[in-house]
């Protein structure tokens, strides 16, 4: 992480230090010789990013159609060839919330066809609160630099992948695309995220089937409304030993 002198202001005083900033690259998509979206990302597991951005955005069902995956860092070019033809789905740009002009790609009839997640798959609150604690401590990347997200998959358990990027999406799409790559389950998984859930990082939640979605930030109406009606379970402002349970509570015991 790059360093910066910078001038701090104190109640002692104006004085001099070494800051450190988070990274921003335009990261170019490139899928089967067109290009998807320039999207602002880190500069960091930037394969995980392109895998999990393609299947939460319904253009893949699982990494095995991804025939190749080049990451090219001097031009900033995540170069994919897919099975099939991508634009042969029917697509809605959606400008997200928050974290500057960020864009996923959506279809809405894959969303609306998504079944609700079963019960069965349960975690005590305690454990719950612990993870999310481990989680946030284990992060000196977030606690330092304080300008990025970051998302981790877990068990009951443990915490077993973590990502970070300056944009929540790209962080919960990183981890995503990590447990795709290593062929997890994530149908029994907690996501936990330092950022805010709306209606768009909830598709994504939805489209990976997983059960619960633990954050650090709050929730909108808009998201706590489909995890009711998918199922799945919503802890917003898991944070200090509390949380709040907007959905799917039969899970938290």
């Amino acid at each position: 992480m790059e360093l910066f002198v910078i001038k701090k202001i104190t109640p002692e005083g104006i004085i001099t230090e070494d800051k450190a900033l988070s990274e921003e690259i335009p990261l170019t998509i490139e899928v089967n010789g067109s290009e998807l979206a320039t999207i602002l990302a880190s500069p960091v597991h930037i394969d995980d990013l392109a895998k999990g951005f393609l299947f939460t955005a319904g253009m893949i069902t699982e990494v095995s159609e991804i025939k190749s995956l080049y990451v090219d860092m001097d031009r900033y070019r995540a170069v994919v060839e897919v099975e099939g033809n991508p634009q042969d789905f029917i697509f809605k740009r959606i400008y997200t919330s928050g974290c500057g002009k960020g864009v996923i790609f959506h279809n809405p009839l894959d969303v609306m066809g998504k079944t609700a997640l079963e019960d069965g798959f349960q975690i005590s609150a305690t454990k719950l609160i612990s993870l999310m604690k481990e989680f946030i401590t284990n992060q000196p990347v977030y606690s330092d630099a304080r300008g990025v997200h970051e998302a981790a998959m877990a068990s009951a358990e443990e915490i077993y992948v973590t990502r970070v990027d300056i944009g929540r999406h790209n962080a919960i799409d990183k981890v995503i695309g990590a447990s795709l790559a290593a062929g997890i389950d994530m149908s029994d998984k907690i996501l936990l995220t330092t950022g805010r859930v709306s209606s768009e990082i909830f598709s994504k939640i939805l489209r990976s089937r997983i059960p619960v979605i633990a954050a650090l930030g709050s929730a909108t109406n808009q998201a706590a409304k489909l995890a009711r009606v998918t199922n799945i379970t919503l802890v917003a402002r898991a944070r200090g030993g509390r949380g709040e349970i907007l959905s799917g509570e039969q899970r938290i015991i």
